[in-house]
């Protein structure tokens, strides 16, 4: 009898089918360090623990590496939001709240972390990928907070606002506050209210100004 693999064994010793993520983590912790311009295709196949022509076996150049780890990480993400928001019943209050916990959840990951710190220090010099994250992640991000307003404005449950302007107000609201509690420690006075707690806040403050105007007819309603 075969003895099983363990976590132990060389990296080389891993079945084909495994190469592809393992050489994307390694090259995820390698743009972390060093940035996109900075990380060398030797240095993540010495981190991956596979030879460099491997790597062109999948990944022909760092910027097909940067597409997929945002596929693997950012846009999965947001299939599985897009899924699972879609089976959601409830009000739309709701629904736009469980968005904004799921999201805010992700936005404080280290992974995330990673992936803001490429994005502001080094896509403008990348113009092809800032382009890619902008279909990938942000147009459809968007998407699907306009989606969930605008099924709150047609409910009656939410004032008549401008969609696309909302969307895009929301994104930088928790993108900003995640970024500044993550990285608290740069101020001399950190922020020291609890994540749980600014969620909270954040949220109520979001949807308070949703709700419709007393005595004022929402036409999407009618």
């Amino acid at each position: 009898m075969a003895q099983a693999r363990t976590t132990k064994d060389p990296k080389w010793r891993r079945l084909p089918e495994e190469r592809p993520q393992q050489i994307l983590a390694a090259a995820f912790e390698e743009f972390g360090e060093h940035g996109l311009a900075g990380a060398r295709l030797d240095d993540i196949a010495r981190r991956a623990g596979v030879a460099k022509g491997t790597i062109y076996l999948y990944f022909p150049n760092k910027e097909v590496l940067f597409k997929e780890m945002i596929r693997h990480t950012v846009v999965a993400r947001l299939e599985q939001a897009e899924l699972e928001l879609d089976a959601l019943t409830g009000t739309a209050a709701e629904q736009v709240g469980e968005y904004m916990r799921r999201w805010w959840t992700y936005l404080e990951t280290p992974e995330f972390q990673t992936v803001y710190r490429l994005l502001h220090g080094e896509l403008h010099r990348f113009p092809d990928l800032a382009q890619f994250y902008a279909d990938e992640v942000i147009v459809r991000s968007h998407e699907l907070v306009r989606a969930l307003i605008t099924r709150g404005v047609e409910r009656g449950e939410f004032r008549p606002v401008d969609i696309n302007v909302t969307a895009r107000i929301l994104a930088g609201m928790l993108i900003t506050h995640s970024v500044w509690v993550c990285q608290q420690q740069l101020f001399k006075q950190p922020f020291t209210v609890r994540r749980e707690y600014l969620l909270e806040q954040l949220t109520d403050f979001f949807l308070h100004a949703l709700r419709p105007t007393p005595g004022v007819a929402n036409a999407a309603a009618r």
